[in-house]
């Protein structure tokens, strides 16, 4: 008997930690052109995507799944766009604009933890040419979160 409950209240126990998780990926875009000329906005996507549906498998320079995958079909139709102001103003750099994206990216956040998400991972780059007159580019984050 003991064995037995012992058993039921293991199993209980690996079925709770056991359960699926879901992520949302949140990505903002923040211009670094000069004169507000850039688009900065936070990009939320709204459609579920199974990627396997775009995925093929090549073996020997081959591919061996014959589907008709293009890439234009992978684009969603359905996404939310939070507009930011750009780091950059026609005096350089705005640090008005930097607090206040701030602001808007932790209002964001703070709505996804109050319906259940979990901030998990946040990994951020620059585009930019380098050039000794580069005045182009985009600083991008991408906020990773999950929930049970």
């Amino acid at each position: 008997m003991k064995k037995a409950l012992f058993t039921l209240i293991a199993l209980s126990g690996f079925l709770i930690f056991a359960q699926a998780q879901e992520y949302k990926v949140i990505t903002t875009v923040e211009s670094i052109v000069p004169g507000g000329l850039g688009r900065s906005r936070i990009i939320e996507n709204k459609t579920e995507v199974d990627a396997e549906d775009f995925t093929t498998e090549r073996t020997d320079g081959k591919t061996s799944d014959q589907r008709s995958v293009r890439r234009r079909d992978a684009k969603v139709d359905e996404f939310s766009e939070t507009k930011l102001l750009n780091f950059y103003s026609l005096v350089g750099i705005n640090f008005q604009n930097i607090a206040s994206n701030d602001a808007l990216v932790s209002s964001r956040i703070n709505q996804l933890v109050a319906e259940g998400w979990e901030l998990a991972f946040v990994t951020s780059g620059v585009e930019s040419s380098a050039g000794g007159d580069d005045t182009e580019g985009i600083f991008i984050t991408r906020y990773i979160f999950k929930r049970q």
